[in-house]
């Protein structure tokens, strides 16, 4: 009889189940990979011609990635460009830093600037990152132009979709109209939760003294990926229109890397009473303010305290090998059917209740309230230089 899987496995039992897991990621790129790069329309493809043709023009490129793919969410047209073509200066911005393992961002910023590259974690939503990012711009538009103070300097902003440039681009103009001499009519760009909302390049103010004006981009993918891990990635966290993908598939993956991570098994001890004393830290609050507590919400604190526990639970009881690929897709199974309870869902077939769960567990993930996690492992910088 199968044994229950220990919560502290050995190399050989991680090596296992990393394989067993590959699989479901192998089965979600080979969805993506049969969309042919639909993503990619006459809009991304003209953005992509737009970005090319303005790289030269620009003193500075702020290129935007995703913290938890650093490397998955890395711009493509900058690292194909032709050697005939001038080299960039380049600032990484690692966005969405607060939804990443604050450990392996610091990790990727410091492989970056071994790199010789500059680059600096960032949190749209936080005015002090924000001012951090401001800061950086500054101080290398100052450095391009010789420490003169009332130049003007230009800036690219460039990503693939949904890493959060807009959201960038706003919080940077109004901190630095706030502080600019001249106060006028704030413009902002358009922020959606979405992929491909910007369609057309945008000039925004963001600083004075010197003055410095960035560029809005839209957001480009490439219909072609680097690796079989880059697709399953970038569906997950939203680079990809999940209209194009099952959500059934995203979550089912999901799912596979919370079930290799230990966090889920640090959940065992949550209480679904509503008590918030040992697990304030735990589980991110939407507010510092009591509200009014309804069921329908899968966001409330009581909800994704059901699904953390259920996840949990699953886990803890679960009766054979995470390492067969056969026990792992039994277990996710055994996860939705739990989830249903959790999300307190009564869809009338299974169908549409396995909808239901993926789309709001996708949510959680995507929102930081189901932890932290970098999906992208920092390079070994020493054998990249060997190599």
């Amino acid at each position: 009889r199968p044994t229950a899987v220990s919560n502290t496995p050995g190399p050989a039992s991680a090596m296992a189940r990393a394989a067993a897991a590959e699989a479901f990621s192998r089965r979600l790129g080979a969805a993506v990979r049969g969309l042919s790069g639909a993503w990619y329309n006459r809009h991304m493809a003209a953005a992509d011609r737009a970005i090319r043709a303005r790289l030269p023009l620009v003193d500075l490129v702020l290129e935007v990635r995703d913290a938890r793919v650093p490397a998955t969410s890395a711009f493509e047209l900058l690292h194909r460009r032709s050697p005939e073509e001038p080299d960039v200066r380049l600032l990484v911005a690692l966005n969405k830093a607060d939804l990443a393992d604050k450990s392996e961002t610091e990790k990727w910023v410091a492989f970056m600037k071994q790199r010789g590259c500059s680059c600096i974690a960032v949190n749209s939503h936080s005015r002090g990152s924000i001012n951090e990012l401001l800061n950086a711009v500054r101080g290398r538009i100052r450095e391009i132009k010789l420490g003169v103070s009332d130049c003007t300097g230009t800036v690219l902003l460039v990503g693939i979709p949904n890493v959060g440039k807009s959201a960038i681009i706003n919080a940077m103009h109004q901190i630095g109209r706030i502080g600019a001499a001249e106060k006028g009519k704030l413009k902002h760009a358009t922020v959606s939760s979405h992929p491909g909302e910007t369609r057309d390049i945008s000039g925004y103010k963001v600083a004075s003294h010197p003055n410095i004006y960035v560029l809005d981009t839209p957001g480009v993918l490439s219909p072609i990926f680097a690796n079989d891990e880059s697709g399953p990635r970038l569906v997950l966290t939203g680079a990809i229109k999940d209209s194009l993908v099952e959500e059934y598939e995203i979550a089912q993956f999901l799912l596979t890397v919370l079930n290799l991570r230990t966090e889920c098994r640090e959940w065992e001890n949550l209480n679904l009473d509503g008590d918030k004393s040992s697990f304030a830290d735990a589980i991110p609050t939407r507010s510092c303010h009591t509200k009014r507590q309804y069921s329908s919400d899968h966001t409330q604190d009581f909800i994704v305290r059901a699904v953390r526990q259920a996840l949990s639970e699953t886990i803890a009881s679960f009766q054979g090998d995470l390492g067969n690929e056969n026990d792992l897709r039994r277990l996710v199974e055994i996860q939705f059917t739990h989830l249903q309870n959790a999300f307190r869902i009564s869809a009338e077939t299974i169908e549409d209740r396995n909808k239901c769960v993926a789309v709001k567990l996708l949510n959680l993930y995507r929102t930081g309230r189901l932890g932290h996690y970098t999906l992208d492992h920092v390079p070994d910088f020493r054998q990249e230089v060997a190599a």
